[in-house]
C-alpha cells in the first residue's frame, strides 16, 4: 500500500487536473455556442445555394464560360485539404481526419500517390504537423485561420484552390474535416469541392430532381458570377463545421476527463483513509505493546 505522503501528492495532483478540465470545459461550451449559431444559420442557405448549384452545373456543357468549374476530368492529379484543429484535447477529432485522408490515399488515390500527383492543403496545426514529419507534398498550410474566423478570411484560400483547379493543375479537390451534429457527435465528411458534381452523378437512394429555374439575367451571367460565390459559401461552411465539430468534441473530451478525475479522487481518498487508518492502528499497538513491556 502508498504511503500517506504518497497518495496525498496524487490527490493534490489529481485536484488540480480536474480544476483545468473542468476550465476547458467551460471554454469550450462558450465558444460552443457561437460557433453551433453560426454554422446552424449558415446551413440552410449553403444547402440551397449548392442545390441550386448542382441543378445548374448539369446543364453547363453547352455553356463554355462558365463550365470551368463542372468541367469532370480524369483525376490525374490530386489536391486533398485536411481541415483539423490547432491544439489537442479534443478526443479522436483530429485522429479520425488522419484516419480518412490516409484511406484515400492508400486506397483511392494510390496511383496518384505514387506517381507524385497527390497535394495536400492543410488547414490546422495538427494534420499540418502530422504529414509534414512524413514527408508528404504539403503545398500550403492555413493553420492560422482559426485565429480570426470569419468569410472574408477564408476567401483568399476558397479562391486559391479554386484558381489551381481553373488553371487545371489539379483535375480533382477533395476536402476531409469533421462535420458538427450536436456537441457529443462528430461526423467524418470527405465532400468532393471540384469539380461541381451535377445532380446525375451524386449517389443515394434518394437523387435530388432536376429544377426548372427561370433565369434573369442570362444563365450565363448567372454562372459566372454565383458559381464561384457558391464555392467560397461551401467552403467557408466545411471551416465552420469543423471549428463548431472541435468545440464540441473538446468540451465532451473535457467532461469525461472531469468525471475521470472525480471518480479517482473517491478512490484516492478511500485509499488514503485506509492507509490513515492502518497507521492509527499501528501506533496504537505499539503503544499498547511498549505498556504491556512496561508493567512486565
Amino acid at each position: 500500500m502508498a504511503s500517506l505522503k504518497e497518495v496525498r501528492i496524487r490527490i493534490v495532483s489529481v485536484k488540480s487536473t480536474q480544476q483545468i478540465t473542468s476550465a476547458m470545459k467551460m471554454v469550450a461550451a462558450s465558444k460552443l455556442r457561437r460557433a453551433q449559431s453560426a454554422i446552424i444559420r449558415l446551413r440552410p442557405y449553403a444547402a440551397k445555394l449548392q442545390e441550386f448549384l448542382r441543378n445548374l452545373s448539369s446543364s453547363l456543357d453547352s455553356i463554355d464560360s462558365g463550365s470551368v468549374y463542372s468541367s469532370q476530368r480524369i483525376p490525374d492529379k490530386v489536391l486533398l485539404v485536411l481541415i483539423s484543429s490547432n491544439r489537442g484535447l479534443c478526443g479522436a477529432f483530429n485522429t479520425n481526419v488522419i484516419k480518412l485522408a490516409n484511406q484515400l490515399i492508400s486506397k483511392k488515390y494510390s496511383h496518384q500517390h505514387g506517381s507524385g500527383k497527390l497535394d495536400l492543403i492543410t488547414i490546422g496545426k495538427k494534420v499540418s504537423e502530422f504529414y509534414r514529419k512524413r514527408n508528404f507534398n504539403v503545398i500550403e498550410s492555413h493553420d492560422a485561420i482559426f485565429d480570426h474566423l470569419t468569410f472574408e478570411n477564408v476567401v483568399p484560400v476558397a479562391e486559391k484552390i479554386m484558381k489551381l483547379f481553373e488553371n487545371k493543375n489539379y483535375d480533382r479537390i477533395e476536402i476531409v474535416y469533421n462535420q458538427f451534429k450536436n456537441a457529443a457527435t462528430q461526423r467524418i465528411e470527405c465532400e468532393q469541392f471540384l469539380p461541381v458534381k451535377p445532380v446525375e452523378l451524386q449517389t443515394g437512394t434518394q437523387k435530388t430532381q432536376k429544377a426548372d429555374y427561370i433565369f434573369e439575367p442570362s444563365k450565363e451571367e448567372i454562372i459566372r458570377d454565383l458559381i464561384p460565390k457558391s464555392l467560397k459559401i461551401q467552403f467557408y461552411k466545411a471551416i465552420l463545421d469543423s471549428w463548431a465539430a472541435e468545440q464540441g468534441a473538446r468540451m465532451t473530451a473535457m467532461h469525461q476527463a472531469t468525471d475521470n478525475a472525480k471518480e479517482l479522487l473517491k478512490d484516492l481518498s478511500l485509499a488514503y483513509n485506509k492507509a490513515r487508518q492502518a497507521a492509527i492502528t499501528g501506533e496504537i499497538l505499539e503503544i499498547v505493546g511498549g505498556a504491556e513491556a512496561l508493567r512486565g
